[in-house]
């Protein structure tokens, strides 16, 4: 039945072939679950599809490491834990739900369409990440439809092809490192903050399938209410806010959305209004939300041909134009875990090493980034072991040590640069800049944010300084500020441009329009519906509502008597609207109401209109409550009802127009003195308010000298404790100098003893072995840590365990002497390790061959055998002689004895 299964597939993928790409969407729209796994995957895995429905409707593709010469015996293992069909993948099969597909040994593998190819491996300074190879394919191709699964594994392998994954949408699940049985490659994921589900093998595959179920569910364009979908995507970024102190507004609005989206599934919401009320409850999710906004892709020499281009002509032609006593400053925003501002530093290293020693410039590196553990992870300076794929060996010995975790950034490199936490949108930026790198950052922001950073790269660069974006990224329509290199290149020149279109914006203007402490506030869903219930419960009259400064938000009742709209450019305050006679009234009433936070009426305002005076009282009420409106000024205009007055009239019945002139001017007399007091006091008020100001700025001035008497004093101190770091450093240098040396010396003597010695601690887990080590057992340097009996060796020495643990028990040495597979005899010797606290720490064996030794023995005793014969045949040849000689001696005395008878 196996082999029919694999015949279907065979005929599947040749009748399909290249044309994947051509098949119904229905067809090709699932999700794959790639599965990376190292040391103890088998287990894991066993585990895992035993747990996988059978109308799960996924793909699995799984990526285990393997050695060279492995068989199918993976495949067959695999298939005894699952109904799904496990295949073997091989070039251009094509990849369909329902299926498992295992990598071939030897092989780096990809998909794209659905497609499975293969690659042979390649790399003669790097090490093999097969996972992190297929991951980030896997990424590319499916998107948001791409689940990264790690499982048990030494290393970290895996780690950047989960970072690929997340960063288009799709699920990162981890095996619970407690439960692995090596538990490198999850506690490397997990570290990097890439997890979105940590989880035993067991109950991993429920959690994939019930965080796709929920995906779908979470449409994000609600078509009947856009407006309130909207508000609760602004409700999330303002609890961000609120929570972190970044504002994410300036972001792009789908970006955030499908960040969203993803921390929905994880949690199995699929309504946006539950997961605002859950972010409500749980500060914590905000930090992981938080953390989802910031995931970046980034490593050493992302796009190499612009980095050569960097050093053979950006950098060469800044340098022309600098003398050697100036620094070289560079700005790299958004610098992420750091991987570009050290790559950045590399390539000036390279480049001054080309000059040298004609020319000698230092260079100072600012790298900035929000998110603060990337800086601090940054600033150790410390990478996993793929970074290797990523530049040549020259570079990689060059520039980079080996550590147990990776490799680090050479000393030289690392004082380079200058981390630092920013946030360029909120920020101030920084100035005399040479070179501005800013990738994949402006991809993630509004366009009206873009058009703000272009300008301001430009403030902050030389002249003649050189600008750095994404592959993705451009200037835009800033060309009079900056010029590619080339047509395909993404660095920029900065330009001086002939005319000054507007001025600079600086990063305190980026953020959107928040509204002020006197406005209505985002959380006012009807503003009228509370507007006029607050009207009907206290008031009757014509009546307007105003924010602080007097703009008109809502109107209720005829105030067409009081107000009128003004000439000119359409202007909705109410200070502009009054009508005349009402302005100064209403002026002095609303800023006395809103000074005092309490209600101030003015009586007998007279108001000009089209029907002529009319008096009024004016109320001004500064709300407090409810909530929606607090802050809110509402003005009441009341009508006054004013006695007959009889007047001189004339015999024509009219008022003489004397007395109506006198009236006007008596009226208006009394305005201006009532004006005039009021000013005065406003001014007195005044004067004493700039009194008590100017007390405060004394005062404050005061406290200013006082704190920089004290940031002097801490200046000082500062120094001082940097002579005493500088003074410990060297104390310390000349210690690792010490060491170094040490280091060396017993290297070399272990080296030229010529001596197999192996390290085991009480665990038996390999500690460290020596060069000669490999022609004994397959001991490689990913080997430390590993149980020595997992490590085959070519030794015919059963009993070495069981040697090595009385040896632990006894404290006694034990010596033997065994043979290899291959015929060569080695002198082995266990004996304990002790420590300089004479504490005993594991055991040290060493082999010393004696295969020499062994022939000249046989040789020896093989002469001695033959000396032996030798002299065997020796007595053999005289007791012939003597008998020979015996017997002539009788033969004489018979003769003798005859001749005497004879005479």
């Amino acid at each position: 039945m196996k082999g029919n299964k694999n015949l279907d597939i065979n005929i599947r993928t040749k009748n399909s072939g290249g044309n994947a790409s051509k098949t119904d969407t229905a067809k090709t729209d699932f999700s794959i679950v790639g599965i990376g796994a190292s040391a103890g995957g088998l287990e894991a895995l066993s585990a895992f599809l035993r747990n996988v429905p059978e109308d799960s409707g996924l793909a699995f593709v799984i990526v285990q490491h393997m050695e060279k010469n492995s068989k199918h015996i993976l495949v067959e293992l695999l298939q005894k834990d699952t109904s799904m069909k496990v295949v073997q993948a091989y070039e251009n099969i094509s990849v369909e739900p329902g299926c498992v597909y295992v990598i071939p040994p030897n092989k780096n593998m990809s998909i794209k369409h659905n497609i499975i190819h293969l690659f042979d491996f390649i790399a003669p300074h790097a090490l093999r990440m097969p996972i992190d190879f297929f991951f980030c394919s896997l990424a590319k191709d499916k998107q948001e439809r791409s689940i990264g699964v790690i499982l048990s594994g030494m290393g970290s392998d895996g780690t950047a092809g989960l970072r690929e994954i997340k960063e288009k949408g799709g699920g990162v699940f981890i095996q619970e490192p407690s439960s692995s049985k090596y538990e490198d490659m999850p506690i490397s994921a997990i570290e990097a903050g890439l997890a979105d589900v940590i989880s035993t093998v067991e109950t991993m595959p429920s959690k994939i399938i019930s965080y796709l179920e929920h995906k779908p569910h979470m449409v994000m364009t609600d078509k009947e209410h856009p407006d309130k979908l909207m508000n609760y995507f602004d409700n999330i970024i303002v609890l961000l806010r609120k929570h972190t102190g970044h504002d994410f507004s300036s972001y792009k609005k789908n970006t955030i959305q499908r960040r969203i989206e993803r921390c929905m599934g994880i949690h199995k919401i699929d309504d946006i209004a539950t997961y605002a009320s859950f972010l409500k409850g749980n500060p914590q999710e905000l930090n992981l939300l938080f953390k989802e906004f910031l995931i970046g892709v980034t490593s050493f020499f992302r796009e190499p041909m612009e980095w050569k281009l960097l050093r053979d002509k950006v950098i060469p032609s800044l340098l022309d134009l600098r003398s050697t006593t100036d620094t070289v400053r560079v700005w790299i925003s958004a610098c992420s875990t750091g991987e570009e501002a050290y790559s950045l530093a590399i390539v000036f290293k390279d480049v001054m090493d080309q000059l040298k020693p004609s020319k000698d410039f230092s260079i100072q590196i600012f790298a900035t980034d929000l998110d603060n553990e990337a800086i601090d992870k940054a600033r150790e300076g410390i990478f996993s072991v793929n970074i290797a794929k990523d530049m040549s060996a020259e570079r990689l010995n060059k520039y980079f040590v080996k550590v147990d975790r990776g490799y680090q950034v050479v000393k030289d490199i690392r004082d380079m640069v200058i981390f630092a936490q920013q946030n360029m949108i909120k920020d101030p930026p920084f100035t005399k800049i040479d070179i501005m790198v800013c990738r994949n950052l402006l991809i993630y922001l509004t366009p009206e944010i873009q058009k703000k950073l272009i300008p301001l790269f430009h403030y902050s660069l030389n002249s003649d300084g050189f600008l750095f974006l994404g592959s993705a990224e451009s200037v835009g329509n800033f060309t009079d500020l900056f010029k590619p290199l080339n047509l395909k290149s993404r660095i920029y020149q900065r330009l001086r441009p002939l005319i000054q279109k507007e001025p600079i914006e600086f990063p305190n203007s980026f953020a959107p329009y928040q509204p002020e402490v006197n406005q209505p506030s985002d959380d006012v869903q009807n503003m009228q519906s509370l507007a006029d219930k607050l009207i009907l419960q206290y008031y009757s009259p014509a009546t307007v509502l105003v924010n602080g400064k007097g703009d008109i938000i809502y109107i209720t009742g005829r105030t067409g008597k009081y107000l009128e709209p003004a000439a000119g450019k359409v202007n909705w305050n109410i200070f502009a609207m009054a009508r005349e006679g009402l302005n100064y009234k209403l002026n002095d009433t609303f800023y006395k109401a809103v000074r005092q936070k309490e209600v101030v009426t003015s009586k007998d305002a007279i108001v000009l209109n089209e029907g002529g005076s009319l008096m009024v009282n004016i109320s001004v009420n500064p709300l407090k409550e409810p909530e929606a409106l607090r802050e809110m000024v509402m003005i009441i205009f009341t009508d006054v009802i004013t006695p007959k007055v009889s007047k001189t009239i004339n015999i024509t019945g009219q008022i003489p127009a004397s007395n109506k002139r006198e009236e006007e001017l008596e009226r208006e007399l009394l305005q201006t003195r009532q004006m005039w007091q009021v000013a005065g006091a406003e001014m007195q008020i005044s004067q004493e308010e700039f009194k008590s100001s100017n007390e405060e700025l004394q005062s404050c001035n005061e406290e200013l000298q006082s704190t920089n008497e004290e940031l002097t004093t801490t200046k000082e101190e500062v120094q001082s404790s940097n002579e005493e770091l500088k003074t410990i450093n060297f104390e310390l240098q000349v210690k690792l100098d010490d060491l170094s040396l040490v280091t060396s010396d017993m290297k070399n003597l272990m080296d030229s003893t010529k001596i197999a010695t192996l390290f085991l601690d009480n665990t038996l887990l390999v500690k460290r072995f020596t060069n000669q080590m490999t022609v004994i057992s397959r001991l490689i340097s990913s080997d430390v840590g590993r149980p020595i009996t997992d490590i085959a060796s070519d030794l015919i020495y059963p009993e070495l365990t069981e040697d090595i643990r009385d040896v632990q028990r006894t404290l006694i040495t034990v010596e033997k002497q065994v043979m290899s597979r291959n015929g060569s005899w080695f002198n082995a010797r266990i004996l304990p390790y002790h420590t300089l606290e004479d504490k005993i720490d594991g055991v040290v064996i060493t082999f010393i061959d004696i295969t020499k030794s062994k022939e000249l023995e046989a040789e020896i005793n093989k002469s001695e055998l033959d000396l032996k014969q030798r002299i065997v045949d020796k007595d053999k040849e005289l007791l012939l002689v003597n008998k020979r000689l015996l017997d002539e001696v009788e033969q004489g005395h018979r003769e003798v004895a005859a001749s005497l008878d004879q005479e």
